[in-house]
């Protein structure tokens, strides 16, 4: 299973509005544990920053996966940076996440960057949640499609964003060929092997991961 996680530092300790510094130490501490536990890929998500800010949390985060390596311990976990591919390049992450919006980057513009600045093939993820979108996705040689939200999107217990359901889930997985796509939006410890019996090569989520990390599951 692709396990995929996404980074959301105002869910992290402490949450008030003071601690900004506490919860990028925090940030730093989750992404270690991740790349220990060897997840796959990390979604460094932090819309809110500036791109100066972005840099410097990408690069500590590829300096924290890289420390592993001199500690004997050989993570495969790579980063990826939402959208922005100019400071995924400076910060020597190892690819950018883009939406299904109109106008965005596409993974060939992606990759013609990388390829301009001598640096190795990126992994491209694209977020979609029609299958329209899917099948472009696949068409533009995505690396990975996260398909969602399977299970609705809630803020403060409300549901904000609709289930897309299993069904589509499973639609979506047909669509994508071989392209893996990850289910994508309120998956729990209770339904995430539905996911993957639908069709889902993985998981990719915030909570997820970060709960097992803080022992809120299992």
């Amino acid at each position: 299973m692709i396990r995929y996680a996404i980074t959301d530092r105002s869910q992290l300790p402490p949450q008030n509005a003071n601690a900004e510094a506490e919860r990028r130490i925090s940030l730093f501490a989750l992404a270690r544990q991740w790349a220990e536990q060897q997840i796959d890929y990390i979604q460094l998500r932090e819309k809110d920053l500036s791109d100066g800010e972005m840099e410097q949390i990408a690069c500590a985060i590829t300096a924290v996966i890289h420390s592993l390596k001199n500690e004997g311990l050989k993570s495969r976990t790579k980063l990826l940076l939402n959208s922005r591919a100019d400071v995924a390049l400076a910060a020597g992450a190892d690819g950018v996440h883009l939406t299904a919006a109109p106008g965005r980057l596409t993974p060939a513009q992606v990759r013609t960057l990388f390829a301009q600045a001598g640096r190795l093939m990126p992994v491209v993820s694209i977020s979609c949640h029609t299958l329209e979108q899917v099948v472009r996705a696949h068409r533009e040689q995505a690396d990975l499609i996260l398909f969602g939200p399977v299970f609705g999107k809630t803020l403060a217990g409300a549901e904000v964003t609709p289930a897309a359901g299993l069904e589509a889930l499973r639609s979506a997985c047909n669509a994508a060929g071989d392209t893996p796509v990850l289910a994508l939006g309120g998956v729990t410890e209770s339904n995430a092997q539905s996911c993957l019996e639908a069709g889902a090569k993985g998981i990719a989520a915030i909570r997820f991961f970060a709960d097992r990390i803080h022992g809120k599951i299992g």
